[in-house]
């Protein structure tokens, strides 16, 4: 059965089967028929984003059905043999994904990826089960549903199929180093760190070398330095971002993270913070955001 990859390496597979007849005209054009999306249900499944940007699609959870996430996910494991990434899942969004999909592609590889208390994980919360946009006539429903979740607390996870060897990408020589400032950023950092697997990326991980306690970071000041990219996940007033920015010529992406007390607004405090950091060129990307925290490593590992 002819099957195609959607990237520069199966696309010249194709075209060799029509060229050496292994591959009929007809089947060729059913499986172009798929660039460079196709439609499922509400979704247009981006097949040609390998080929666009050397990265695969992901599947952001949020607002989405259980039952969308499933048939998304279907199609991107059905119509290509690379990574699969579901980001954000809710319990109930996971689970339906994995018992449909188990059987032909088994278990996926999976992280707790946010756990953020308060009135983000209230929004989350209100998004993903689809209760609409966020005025004050939900506030009763975001009140209803915040005082069922355990201590306030929300967590997701997030899902990887068919993750690629170890090295698998083109620049796996470098070495990319994740940074936590507090414990309490490991969930943000375990998002990065699961993206940078989608690519073939092989993260060091450091943790819990916040500035209350600079000595633990020195402590470990030869890995900083001979890190060829660094990513940093810090929340209440984010400084850790520009010391590490101010240790190393590597490139450094900062994830600003909802952790903190009062003046920390939810990480509003420490994306500000990293925004004004003296320490020139730190990349600063949104609140929690490991994901993007993670692809723009990708490109910029990608690009040099």
């Amino acid at each position: 059965m002819c099957h195609v990859t959607f990237d520069p390496d199966g696309l010249r597979d194709l075209l060799s089967g029509v060229r050496d007849g292994t591959v009929s005209p007809d089947l060729a054009v059913e499986r172009l028929s798929r660039l460079p999306f196709a439609e499922v249900g509400e979704a247009l499944v981006d097949h040609h984003r390998a080929l666009r940007q050397g990265m695969p699609e992901a599947v952001y959870a949020p607002g989405k059905s259980p039952e969308q996430c499933v048939d998304i996910v279907g199609e991107l494991l059905r119509h290509s043999d690379g990574p699969v990434l579901l980001t954000r899942a809710t319990d109930a969004q996971a689970k339906a994904v994995i018992a449909a999909h188990v059987d032909d592609y088994g278990e996926p590889r999976s992280v707790t990826t946010r756990r953020t208390a308060g009135t983000i994980a209230d929004r989350d919360l209100e998004s993903v089960a689809g209760t609409g946009s966020h005025s004050s006539t939900n506030s009763s429903n975001s009140s209803s549903t915040s005082s069922s979740t355990s201590s306030n607390e929300f967590m997701l996870q997030s899902l990887l199929w068919r993750q690629p060897e170890p090295g698998s990408h083109p620049r796996a020589d470098a070495r990319v180093l994740v940074v936590t400032a507090g414990t309490a950023d490991t969930a943000v950092a375990d998002e990065a760190d699961l993206t940078l697997a989608a690519h073939g990326i092989t993260a060091d991980r450091l943790h819990d070398v916040g500035v209350a306690g600079l000595h633990r970071l020195l402590g470990h000041l030869d890995r900083v330095t001979s890190a060829d990219a660094i990513i940093v996940a810090a929340g209440m007033e984010g400084a850790l971002a520009s010391v590490v920015g101010g240790l190393t010529a590597a490139p450094v992406v900062a994830i600003p993270t909802s952790v903190g007390y009062g003046s920390g607004l939810d990480g509003v405090t420490a994306l500000l913070a990293m925004h004004a950091s003296c320490a020139s060129g730190v990349t600063v990307v949104g609140v929690d955001n490991g994901f993007g925290a993670a692809v723009a490593v990708v490109r910029m590992l990608t690009l040099s």
